[in-house]
């Protein structure tokens, strides 16, 4: 089982970027497709980006798509989100989410290994 730590969260001003990044042990990390999720109070959990065990492909809602960037590192064992021009309605906490991936399609569902979640708060 993948242990995951995130880190960069914060608080934002709408318009401004941040990144956020998370380290992954205790497996192979290139078994794994990994992935970032939210959760905004009183909502439901909302599938934010994907990548594929290579990097190559990548995967984002209408929501995020065009303002979100992820990225990981094979070598460092990192998976990245980069956030740029935040709106107040992006505020939540934020999941770095992993799933085995050998033989597995790129999608948003499945995701099994959670990390404990980063604050971002974007003020208006």
């Amino acid at each position: 089982q993948v242990q995951l730590v995130e880190s960069g969260g914060g608080l934002v001003q709408a318009g401004g970027s941040l990144r956020l990044s998370c380290a992954a042990s205790g497996s192979t990390f290139t078994n794994y497709i990994m992935g970032w999720f939210r959760q905004a109070p009183g909502k439901e959990r909302e599938f934010v980006a994907a990548i594929s065990r290579s990097g190559s492909s990548t995967m984002y809602p209408d929501s995020v798509k065009g303002r979100f960037t992820i990225a990981r590192d094979n070598a460092k064992d990192t998976v990245g989100l980069q956030m740029n021009s935040l709106k107040p309605e992006d505020t939540a906490v934020y999941y770095c989410a992993a799933k085995l991936g050998i033989g597995q399609a790129l999608s948003d569902t499945g995701f099994r290994s959670w990390g404990q979640g980063t604050q971002v708060t974007v003020s208006s």
